[in-house]
């Protein structure tokens, strides 16, 4: 069922090409926020809100669509069985400048709940990398958040 869902999300026949690449963007970002918010093992009400608000400011959704995505992407972290399959997706379609403010999201949702955890950390150093973002980026990111 995921598979299916996913090869229409990157299909390229008889839709928007840049349509269905900024939504696989969404996912992604979204994906990654939702691992964020639940790498302390609790996700906390205001990790998904700032999850919501984080995406509806980046990607200029409306509610209908945010509910669309972060019910998405939330299904799509439960399947998953790496980072990678969101990282790959953001190294093929993201700019380094998109990927460094999906950077200051993710610390924005880990921080939402005042809380910062050493997984919440060690999932976004790992995105990081997998994202060839430079360290001195991730620790700016981090600084901004904060």
């Amino acid at each position: 069922m995921l598979l299916s869902k996913l090869r229409t999300l990157f299909a390229t026949d008889g839709g928007d090409h840049q349509a269905q690449q900024e939504r696989a963007m969404e996912m992604a970002c979204a994906a990654l926020m939702f691992e964020v918010a639940r790498a302390d093992f609790a996700i906390e009400e205001e990790e998904q809100q700032a999850v919501r608000t984080l995406l509806m400011a980046q990607f200029a959704l409306s509610s209908d669509d945010i509910k669309e995505v972060t019910e998405r992407a939330e299904e799509q972290v439960d399947a998953a069985t790496c980072l990678f399959e969101f990282t790959r997706t953001l190294n093929a379609l993201a700019s380094a400048e998109q990927k460094r403010a999906l950077l200051g999201m993710m610390w924005r949702v880990a921080m939402a709940d005042n809380e910062l955890s050493r997984y919440e950390e060690h999932l976004i150093r790992k995105v990081a990398d997998l994202l060839y973002v430079p360290h001195s980026d991730f620790i700016a990111a981090k600084q901004q958040a904060m």
